[in-house]
């Protein structure tokens, strides 16, 4: 747990202040080379278009971390395997800092800059698809957050550096733009397995954010939008991501008026652009800090213990 909460911290802040160097390590050109070499041996139509095509694809980099890990576990203390896990959770987090996406659109000059700036919110595969009506933008900070932080956090916590790159390349060979590459029944079954991976962690992301926002708003938007059904469906994390900014705009606008400032341009100005996009990043940062809180807790226990 250590090494979990050590990764994700030097993960947070390298990818925050190492903008240009983040990119660089984050480029996942070398799996797409993996992919090409295996298209190129196997053909369109070959066993790379079946069942197993999936297992082809993920199976061999999956497998040299995991033999990596094992054979790093209990080397010098641990310490190498710490530092390998650091570097493969740091490769597999993002792969964009999140918070520097969303201050560029906050930040961006006029609607124009503030839509190219929004695109980056969404998966490649769906940019196409980038708007600044709120429920839109809010809908794209909780699937960035889903992706770049809280389905690779959940897997490494559980599988370690295995499980954050097994999340990684599953996102990659769905939602990127090799995905239009591959055959589609290899890019179907990576949009399979990344839904079973990222139920779990939309689950665990929606409980937080009731716990540190509007837990009634985000229960009933939950049951609502599927979220008790076993399906791999992961969209009531956006869901519940609307109803609890809903509830915090709505409360700031309460305070305000209590207060006795007028609805309108006052208030409009103390809020700043974009309100919702700002309350729904201060509601995800909120749920990251208290999944950190939670394994800085099991860290405390391990050693008191």
């Amino acid at each position: 747990m250590f090494a979990t909460l050590l990764a994700v911290v030097v993960a947070l802040v390298l990818g925050h202040l190492a903008r240009e160097l983040t990119a660089l390590l984050r480029h996942y050109g070398w799996f797409e080379g993996w992919l090409d070499w295996l298209r190129a041996r196997l053909g369109e139509g070959g066993v790379l278009a079946g069942r197993w095509g999936l297992v082809l694809a993920l199976g061999p980099p999956l497998l040299l971390v995991a033999l990596l890990q094992w054979l790093l576990d209990g080397v010098l203390f641990g310490l190498p395997g710490l530092l390998f896990a650091v570097a493969v959770l740091f490769h597999a987090w993002g792969p964009r800092d999140l918070d520097r996406d969303v201050e560029d659109v906050v930040e961006a000059p006029d609607g124009d800059g503030r839509r190219a700036a929004a695109a980056a919110l969404w998966p490649e595969s769906r940019r196409d698809q980038a708007s600044l009506r709120p429920p839109a933008l809010v809908g794209a900070v909780a699937g960035a957050a889903l992706r770049r932080w809280f389905g690779v956090l959940l897997w490494f916590a559980l599988l370690g550096a295995v499980g954050a790159l097994l999340y990684r390349l599953a996102a990659v060979a769905a939602e990127e733009a090799v995905a239009a590459r591959l055959p589609p029944a290899l890019a179907g079954a990576a949009r399979t397995l990344l839904a079973v991976l990222d139920w779990p962690a939309a689950q665990l992301a929606t409980l937080s954010l009731a716990l540190v926002g509007n837990f009634d708003a985000v229960l009933e938007a939950w049951k609502e939008a599927g979220g008790a059904d076993l399906r791999l469906d992961a969209g009531f994390l956006a869901a519940a991501a609307r109803a609890s900014v809903r509830s915090e705009i709505a409360d700031e606008a309460e305070e305000y008026a209590g207060a006795g400032v007028p609805p309108g341009s006052a208030l409009v100005l103390e809020l700043g652009p974009l309100p919702e996009l700002r309350d729904a990043m201060s509601l995800f940062r909120r749920s990251l800090l208290l999944w950190l809180a939670v394994i800085a807790l099991f860290v405390i226990a391990g050693w008191v213990s």
